[in-house]
């Protein structure tokens, strides 16, 4: 097994050449194969998380700013993660088309709105308003890239 265990390159009969990897032209002249981009992908998954975890514990000793420091940064890199499967350019233009534009800047203001209620305002109870806002705006903004996603949970939850 000559790429290691997990080796994309040859498995392209498994891995759609559309869904996840449409971003390769830019990848390419970096030098990043499908393999690194997915690393990537994973790797900033995982630092993400134990970044906002840690925040989420550190929240439980009254350390506000550590908090939001390592909850917004865990989020912006969770977020940086998923340009690796697509590339950055395509999704921040993915992000701010018309069917989840709202979702989007609710949920990048939101991160925003954190560092702010954590430094300005001072307020963990305001902060965790608005990390629960940044995770429904976050569910939302997914949803949008789901077929009849939002129609189904609107309706669900007898909104629609």
């Amino acid at each position: 097994m000559a790429g290691g265990w997990l080796n994309l390159e040859s498995a392209t009969s498994v891995i759609p050449e559309t869904q996840f990897f449409e971003g390769d032209s830019a990848f390419k002249s970096l030098g990043l194969s499908r393999t690194t981009r997915l690393y990537g992908f994973i790797g900033c998954l995982v630092v993400g998380f134990v970044l906002s975890l840690l925040g989420a514990i550190v929240l439980f000793f009254q350390q506000l700013g550590i908090f939001a420091v390592l909850f917004g940064i865990g989020t912006v890199i969770s977020l940086v993660g998923t340009g690796f499967l697509i590339g950055f350019l395509k999704q921040l233009k993915l992000m701010f088309k018309p069917v989840r534009v709202v979702a989007a800047i609710v949920f990048l203001a939101s991160i925003g709105m954190i560092f702010v209620a954590a430094f300005v305002i001072k307020s963990d109870v305001l902060c965790l308003v608005f990390v629960f806002i940044e995770y429904l705006a976050y569910i939302w903004y997914t949803l949008s890239y789901i077929p009849y996603a939002r129609a189904a949970v609107t309706k669900a939850v007898g909104l629609g």
